[in-house]
């Protein structure tokens, strides 16, 4: 099975694995600014076709399929949504910022890697540029279905020194999503989520891990899917603190940023990378850890 990919320019990067889709990266977003309007990887698939991504659900409209997405960068809210502050809860704040499109250069397509990098300004809501980042996606195919690593690189030229935090870091207990951050598909619900330290369900919420991930059943096909995430040992703060979620939704988010705020100095850039992997199947344990080391080698290499 051969890889591919179609070019939708100014708006989206389609990659496929024979005829089969696996992912959409919408890089031109155009959702609302409320939705703090950001790249998203949806829809998702299984080598098989199945779904595993979710887009604007509707508990919670800002949650796109996979996404680099950040709730407390200093004031601002890159993440969507209202922000959360101690003394008023969750409120609208009007600070949604963006990430905007700026370009898509060294596209690589060969029969076994897609590869390209991406180009984004960020900006607050009100208009000021915070942020020059590149990202960089590389598609291989798994000894286990197929696996993304996503690198990132941002650089702060606000001018200001900037704190990267989360709900829990402004105070409230247990919240601590931001990063790379991936919400399932509504039949997920009450799914497993997979950890180094064996399969669970919300407790596993907080505790520290090189990987994580999910695994449930789909709807109307009698299938089953599995996806892992896996963090770059050379990741600031690795192992990373995980928000994982499987009572209410379904969702498998490294954060750096979970219990403690970190500074991102004016001038610094901060680099980041993870490996995710998607693969057709429920998943025990053991086969747990073997995906996770097909995503770490994916990372290694």
């Amino acid at each position: 099975m051969n890889l591919g990919c179609n070019h939708a320019v100014g708006r989206s990067i389609q990659v496929t694995a024979g005829s089969g889709e696996l992912f959409t990266y919408v890089y031109q977003a155009d959702d609302p600014q409320y939705e703090s309007p950001r790249p998203y990887f949806h829809p998702i698939r299984t080598l098989t076709g199945d779904l595993v991504s979710v887009y604007r659900p509707w508990d919670h409209l800002w949650h796109k399929g996979l996404s680099w997405s950040l709730p407390h960068f200093g004031h601002d809210n890159f993440w969507g949504g209202p922000t959360y502050t101690k003394e008023n809860g969750y409120k609208p704040l009007g600070n949604n910022g963006s990430q905007d499109h700026d370009r898509v250069d060294a596209l690589d397509v060969s029969d076994d890697e897609v590869r390209f990098a991406h180009h984004l300004s960020w900006h607050t809501e009100g208009g000021k540029h915070v942020v020059d980042e590149t990202r960089t996606i590389t598609v291989r195919l798994a000894d286990d279905g197929w696996v993304l690593v996503y690198e990132t690189a941002m650089t702060n030229v606000s001018g200001e020194n900037i704190q990267i935090g989360s709900p829990t870091t402004a105070g409230r207990p247990n919240a601590g999503y931001g990063g790379l951050f991936w919400r399932g598909p509504r039949s997920f619900t009450n799914g497993t989520i997979l950890a180094p330290q064996g399969k669970g369900g919300d407790e596993l919420r907080g505790q520290r891990a090189p990987w994580m991930g999910f695994t449930a059943r789909q709807d109307e096909t009698d299938t089953a899917s599995t996806i892992v995430v896996a963090d770059a040992a050379d990741n600031v703060r690795h192992p990373p603190e995980w928000f994982v979620r499987s009572e209410d939704f379904a969702a498998v988010c490294p954060a750096p940023f979970f219990t403690e705020e970190l500074p991102f100095p004016s001038d610094d850039t901060l680099r980041l990378r993870y490996a995710v992997l998607v693969a057709e199947g429920l998943s025990d344990d053991d086969r747990a850890k073997s995906l996770a080391a097909q995503a770490q080698k994916a990372l290694a290499t």
